[in-house]
């Protein structure tokens, strides 16, 4: 056998599902693919060569949604027009080039996927300078309100998780054919379906009951109160409750005094068991737990969103009659209610839909697509940014002697 192919999966930590997803593509290549490739997970905005201010945009992300929402949701549209997306691009060129450069140099890779809106023009950019290119892919990680930063136009491949984005994409100016509709990558546990009963026995967790699931972290605040809600009902439910790295909200529930049957969990590896052992979820609308969800048949009781980019993911599951938003505790106890109404037939029409919307096997198209391009190289094809190649270097050179002439960042 001849050489590994090198696939460079780039992400970022600003929330989950940038994470999530480029572990998920590098399990299915692992799985499919084995010995013919390495495939290497990296985040440059962890760089020590990168700028402070965006190494420090990945935890000021969580400050920043919390404290302001609605602030965040003005500067997340207004910054989604043309001039704010190429002025974006031209900072992102200059801040992130020397980590691209080296990180490209370090890795050699064969294709690049990046997950993460960031990276596309400087990836572009470093090409035309070096005049050498690698395939770039681009995973989309939200269902439906998707930044312009996404769609650079020198990437070889735009993989959307949904129609809707496919659409965007396309208004945005990006070439049909480059577009492909793949589904949000999720871990291929879920493309391997478990029996429910096993699971819960494995578990030990109830057989005959509801059983809720509870997404939480220390992004959600409005997911507690709907456990206590339900905790006090009358309905005939078990809940599952996974506070994720929240320890503060782990240990609130480990002292509750639950009338219900309840599991507790903290940090949680098996997600994928505990959604398909699951009837329901309560979440945040996040683009990987809604894919996720689909991907189980799991219908969705959406507690909160980031306003801006994570409403399209709940109208997303609300079109697709795949669960509800609710506006309270109260509220998901009404759903729920209403759900489990007439022996369920509600709540087993959401599953349908939920699972006739998922697309559990989406890391393995994207890996298939990652290994084809590793495989064949770049196309030979004229980037947008090849007319550029030297104000892109004087530009570079303008901001290297700045850097020089004054270091400090802020850091």
């Amino acid at each position: 056998m001849g050489d590994k192919q090198r696939i460079l999966i780039l992400t970022a930590d600003a929330g989950f599902g940038h994470r999530s997803c480029a572990n998920a593509i590098a399990a299915a290549l692992q799985e499919r693919y084995g010995e013919e490739c390495v495939a290497t997970v990296v985040n440059p905005l962890d760089d020590a060569r990168t700028p402070s201010l965006l190494r420090r945009s990945q935890s000021d992300y969580d400050r920043f949604v919390q404290a302001a929402p609605q602030v965040y949701d003005l500067g997340y549209q207004a910054s989604d027009w043309k001039v704010p997306v190429s002025l974006a691009e031209g900072g992102l060129m200059v801040a992130m080039h020397n980590t691209l450069d080296e990180t490209l140099t370090l890795y050699r890779p064969d294709v690049i996927v990046s997950t993460h809106p960031y990276y596309q023009a400087p990836l572009a950019s470093v090409s035309v300078i070096n005049n050498d290119y690698v395939p770039v892919l681009t995973v989309v990680t939200d269902l439906s309100t998707v930044h312009s930063l996404w769609f650079h136009r020198d990437v070889d491949m735009l993989l959307v998780p949904t129609e809707i984005v496919a659409q965007r994409a396309l208004d945005s100016g990006f070439p049909a054919g480059r577009i492909e509709v793949t589904g949000l990558p999720v871990n291929p546990a879920f493309a391997h379906p478990q029996d429910k009963a096993a699971l819960r026995d494995r578990l030990g967790w109830e057989q005959d009951r509801c059983t809720v699931l509870f997404s939480g972290s220390k992004r959600t605040r409005k997911i507690e109160p709907v456990a206590y809600a339900l905790n006090h009902s009358v309905l005939p439910v078990q809940l599952a409750m996974v506070a994720g790295g929240d320890e503060s909200l782990h240990r609130r529930w480990l002292e509750t005094e639950w009338l219900a049957p309840a599991h507790v969990y903290g940090f949680v590896s098996n997600m994928p068991d505990l959604m398909m052992a699951s009837d329901v979820i309560v979440c945040k609308a996040g683009g990987l737990t809604v894919a996720e969800s689909l991907a189980a048949g799991l219908p969705l009781i959406i507690a909160e969103l980031i306003p801006g980019q994570e409403t399209g993911n709940a109208e997303y599951v609300l079109n697709a009659g795949a669960g509800e938003q609710a506006a309270g505790p109260l509220d998901a106890l009404d759903i729920l209610l209403h759900w489990l109404d007439l022996d369920g037939a509600l709540l087993h029409e959401r599953a349908d839909n939920a699972r006739s919307t998922g697309r559990p096997d989406a890391a393995y198209r994207v890996a298939d697509l990652a290994m084809t391009f590793a495989r064949q190289g770049a196309p030979h094809r004229e980037h947008t940014l090849s007319a550029y190649a030297g104000q892109l270097r004087e530009m570079l050179r303008r901001a290297t002697e700045s850097l020089s002439s004054n270091p400090y960042d802020g850091a």
